[in-house]
């Protein structure tokens, strides 16, 4: 019985250390990714000193916003896997699957910043997945009931990601880089977007009032942003 239990806890833990691989992969995927976007117009007018520097505010970027989400997931016990966004279905028909995932995180942002000239930044490349943690329900309840991840954390979790960008545009302007600004509000305002399952859809699935607010806060940004940079 000890035994069987004991290979139980490796099997659990090997997936553990598996899911966080492929979560590093994914994050290093969407760097590169949001760099391209980034550097696009940079790119096309074959100027290639500023890829670093897209580089650069991508990382920091992403670090803030993942790591706001990972905080606030681990403040609630909960597991924010994040990975590159992928589509299955393109209708409604419980038939209507693509015969494999489309990389949508990964096409869409770069096909559009490409067709747009990189005037249009489409910062939709990461999803995330919450899983709790197999000690919440004891820990924060003693009831199994508790134990699931609602729509009202995904919707936390989400907004933590959001509000971290917009917080990160502010501070960047206060240090004099407006180009971080500038992409740090495009990030927020695209996290919002609720479609598939992206970021956008978690918060509003969470919390209806909570989406409309960032919404209205971040367009201001946006606005802002257009006018000043």
């Amino acid at each position: 019985m000890l035994a069987h239990y004991s290979h139980n806890v490796y099997i659990k833990h090997s997936l553990e250390r598996c899911m966080e691989t492929e979560e590093i992969k994914n994050l290093l995927g969407a760097g590169i990714i949001l760099s391209v976007v980034i550097a696009m117009p940079s790119i096309l007018n074959q100027s290639w000193t500023s890829i670093s520097q897209a580089a650069y505010y991508a990382l920091i970027i992403l670090v803030v916003s993942v790591g706001a989400k990972k905080l606030v997931a681990a403040s609630l016990d909960i597991r924010a896997e994040h990975r590159i966004w992928h589509m299955e279905r393109f209708g409604f028909r419980p038939t209507a699957y693509f015969k494999n995932e489309v990389p949508t995180g990964i096409i869409l942002p770069l096909v559009t910043s490409l067709i747009t000239a990189g005037k249009l930044f489409l910062m939709t490349i990461l999803t995330f997945e919450a899983r709790a943690l197999r000690h919440r329900a004891a820990k924060r309840h003693g009831f199994y009931s508790f134990s699931e991840v609602t729509d009202w954390h995904n919707g936390l979790i989400g907004t933590s990601g959001v509000i971290a960008s917009l917080f990160l545009a502010v501070a960047s302007y206060f240090f004099n880089e407006e180009p971080l600004a500038k992409f740090a509000t495009f990030y927020a305002i695209t996290s919002l977007i609720p479609f598939s399952n992206l970021d956008g859809t978690q918060i509003l699935f969470g919390s209806k009032t909570i989406w409309t607010v960032l919404v209205a806060i971040t367009v201001i940004f946006f606005l802002y942003t257009l006018l000043l940079v």
